[in-house]
Formats: structure tokens, sequence, C-alpha cells
């Protein structure tokens, strides 16, 4: 009986895993791709028009930190000059956030 306790809370971790991978594929699909790209190479017209970071680079991802990177996606990011470079994504909850900042994170080659 223990063991098929352990197995189903294992299994219901694992799905839970699995679903919020899934979920932060889905909000990089919709919400990140437009500027950052496929891959993550910030390789699109619209990413060399803002200079979007290759977040494949393991120099750009060494200087990447987690909270810095939450609080962009939180609160946007802005050019010294006031201009809008990355709206907030408002629309999604914390926990949402910390899984895109850990997909950005598994963007490193």
């Amino acid at each position: 009986m223990k063991k098929i306790l352990l197995l189903a809370t294992l299994f219901g971790l694992a799905t839970t895993l699995v679903t919020k991978g899934a979920e932060a594929k889905e909000n990089w699909d919709t919400l990140c791709v437009k500027c950052h790209g496929v891959e993550g190479k910030g390789d699109t017209k619209m990413g060399a028009k803002l200079g979007c970071k290759d977040f494949t680079d393991a120099k750009v991802q060494a200087d990447l930190k987690d909270d810095a990177t939450f609080k962009a996606l939180k609160e946007g990011l802005k050019s010294d000059d006031g201009k809008t470079l990355m709206k907030p994504f408002d629309q999604l909850t914390d926990d949402e956030i910390k899984a895109l900042v850990a997909y950005v994170r598994g963007l490193k080659k």
C-alpha cells in the first residue's frame, strides 16, 4: 500500500511538472517568439530592432538573473529614454512567470 501511495504521489508530481513545462512553452510561443524567436536567439526582425539578447548564449545566460528576468516579465522593460521595449505580461500569474523564467534558462545551448 505504501508503494502505491508513493508511486501515485510521484506520478502526480511528474504530471504537474510536465504541465507547467507545457504551459511555459505555450506562453513562450504566444508571447515571446515574435521578438525572441522560436529558439530564443532574438534573431527576428523585431528582435533585431529591439536589441533582444540571444538566450542560447552561455554568457548571456550567466549574466541573466532570475529575479531581474521575473521583474522584466512582470513589469515590462523600457529603454533609457523611456521607450517601451517589452510590455508587461500582467495576464500571467507569478507561477506562470516563474515557469517562463525556467523555460528561458532551458534555452541555453
